[in-house]
Order: C-alpha cells, then structure tokens, then sequence
C-alpha cells in the first residue's frame, strides 16, 4: 500500500480530458492506495459546497468513490478552491486539513502545504489572499446566488490570468528563505506543495542537515504525482491522453 499526493488538476467542464486522466489514475497507478493527499486546487473554481450543477454533482461523486474504495482522502485547499467547506468534505468523506499540516509519513515528520503561502515576493497575491481567506468576505460571497458567485470566478479567473502573464517568473516561484524559516518552524526535513506548476525534487542543507522539498506539478498537459511508501518518494508523470 502506498501513499499518493496530487495538486493543481484545476478540473472544470471544459477539460473533461482531465477529469477522465484523474479516473484513470484512481483506477490504474493508484490502485494500491491506502491515503491520498490533495493538496489544493483540485477545481479551477469552487463557488460554494451548495453549488448544484451537473459537473460539480459529478466531482462530487468522483471525490466520494475514492473512501468508498477504502482509501482516507485529505484535502488542503488552494488558491482556486479555498471555498470548500465542511458540508462537501462531509457528503465526499474527505477529511479538510490546516493550510500547513505536519502529518507522519513513514517515520517522518513531513508537512504538507498547497504552497502559495511560499511565494512571499508576489505582494500583490498574498493581499488578494489574505482578503479571499477572510471568513466575514467570505460569507458575504456565500450569500449571492449560485449564478452571480459562478461570474465572479470566472472574473477573479481571467484577472489573475493576465495579472501574471504580466509577472516576472520569479515573482511566482517561492522564496527561499520562506521555505527554510517554515520547514524550522514546523521542525522538519521534508515538504511537499503544489500551486507553483514546477514540478521537481530540491535537496539542501539548512543547519548542516539535509532537507528535501518536493514540488507537485499541473495536469494541464501531464499528469504529476507523489506516490510515497516504505522504500521512499518518487515523482512520477503520466500524458493526459492515452
């Protein structure tokens, strides 16, 4: 049995190749999982755990197959998905995880993050963030009808599109000294986190000890997971077609 952790699928109606990758993930390399691991924006958008419409009715059947399956589904949310309340994680059996989680993975402290938090230089994210966490806005969001918080997404979606097309590159990726100061402050020697798209295995030192950070890649055209177990870690990557 092993242990999978996956981020950034971004699923929406229109990528239905994606939602078809993910099934057959479930149902091919991950056939021997014990725990799966979502590390945030599993959709492109989540609006509400209210919202009805045949493609959310149908993630969330998706989701709750999972534990049917007899697999434990964590789920941290992301930047797309931080709407998700514990109403869905309670119809899709999924446990809702902190923003920064230490689990114990093999005998290892490991945390786990969606990593936006990382990427202290992109100031003009981490304010539009920290507005978008807020618990008062985000039940006044909640109280607009299903169709006025669908045209705000897509709004927030497409700003956020040309706000870092117009970035440097750098901007986005983390900050370093960020991930050495909350891999001290949690106290331990191995992250995982999606958000930044660059999937890869960092090895460093800090403190004159080794210290690994694994970055969980897109599935805008492939597929890259985590798969964890005894022996260790492996990044893998699947093509979206097939």
């Amino acid at each position: 049995m092993a242990t999978y952790f996956i981020s950034d699928l971004h699923l929406s109606p229109e990528r239905p190749e994606i939602t078809a990758a993910f099934e057959r993930f479930l149902n091919n390399e991950a056939q021997d999982a014990k725990k799966l691991y979502i590390l945030g924006d599993f959709f492109d958008a989540w609006v509400g755990d209210d919202d009805n419409d045949a493609f959310a009715r149908q993630l969330k059947t998706l989701l709750s197959s999972i534990s049917q399956r007899g697999v434990e589904v964590f789920f941290i949310r992301g930047n797309r998905d931080f709407m998700i309340g514990e109403a869905l994680a309670n119809a899709c059996r999924f446990t809702l995880l902190e923003d920064e989680t230490v689990i114990e993975l093999y005998g290892k402290r490991v945390l786990v993050m969606h990593g936006d938090t990382l990427c202290t230089a992109d100031v003009e994210y981490q304010q539009f963030r920290k507005m978008v966490r807020n618990p008062v806005w985000q039940q006044q969001v909640l109280a607009l009808p299903l169709n006025q918080r669908r045209a705000m997404a897509a709004d927030l979606r497409s700003k956020s599109q040309s706000m870092n097309a117009m970035k440097a590159e750098d901007i986005m990726d983390v900050t370093l000294s960020e991930v050495a100061t909350i891999m001290d402050e949690y106290r331990v020697k191995t992250l995982i986190h999606g958000h930044t798209h660059r999937p890869a295995h960092h090895q460093f030192e800090e403190k004159g000890k080794p210290h690994s950070r694994w970055v969980l890649g897109d599935w805008h055209n492939n597929t890259h997971y985590l798969r964890a177990d005894e022996n260790g870690f492996e990044l893998k990557e699947l093509t979206l077609t097939r």
